[in-house]
Formats: structure tokens, C-alpha cells, sequence
């Protein structure tokens, strides 16, 4: 669904507000899957969404900082194994702590 709505509005003046209000739902998602499951059990699911915060990453530059704060704590608390999770940790720290950057400030 999310895929259709983003090509309906290309190139539309929307896009980028729907990039970020998606962006935020896939932190809080993946929040809540990796708080109600800590073993991993939904890891198909899990990355999926990973690959979607690092697309969307690259597009919004710019987080909720609870958002990402509460990523981060779960994810280290319950991922920090997973090397798709910390793959996108560091892609995400990359982009959201360079100079002009939203988090960096």
C-alpha cells in the first residue's frame, strides 16, 4: 500500500510529507516488534522494514528524535546481533548526524 500511495503522489508537493509521517510509523513499528518479539521470530517482517527506514532515510533526512530514540534503545536491547539491524544503524547514523542534519543541532 505504502509503495502505491508514494507513486501516486510523485511529484507532488505532498511527497515529502508522506515520506515522513511513513517513516515514522516504520520507527514505531519496528519499536513494537522488537519489544513484543525479543527471539527474532519475525525476521522477514522485521527486515522488510528495515530496507523501508533505509530508503526512507535517504529521502527525509530528518527524524522524530523520539522516534529515533526509541529505535535505537529497542533495537540494541533486543537486535544487537542482527546484522541487518545494525547495518541500518549505521547507515542511519551517517545520514542523520552530518552537519546539516535535523538531530546533529
Amino acid at each position: 500500500v505504502a509503495d502505491a500511495i508514494s507513486r501516486v503522489l510523485e511529484n507532488s508537493e505532498e511527497l515529502h510529507s508522506w515520506r515522513r509521517r511513513l517513516l515514522s510509523a516504520c520507527m514505531k513499528g519496528l519499536v513494537v516488534m522488537y519489544n513484543s518479539s525479543k527471539d527474532e521470530s519475525k525476521e522477514e517482517v522485521e527486515r522488510s522494514m528495515l530496507l523501508r527506514l533505509e530508503v526512507l532515510l535517504r529521502f527525509v533526512e530528518e527524524v522524530d528524535p523520539d522516534d529515533w530514540y526509541s529505535v535505537v534503545k529497542a533495537g540494541l536491547k533486543y537486535r544487537y546481533r542482527d546484522e541487518a539491524f545494525l547495518k541500518v544503524l549505521n547507515i542511519a547514523i551517517q545520514l542523520l548526524y552530518k552537519e546539516e542534519s535535523s538531530l546533529s543541532q
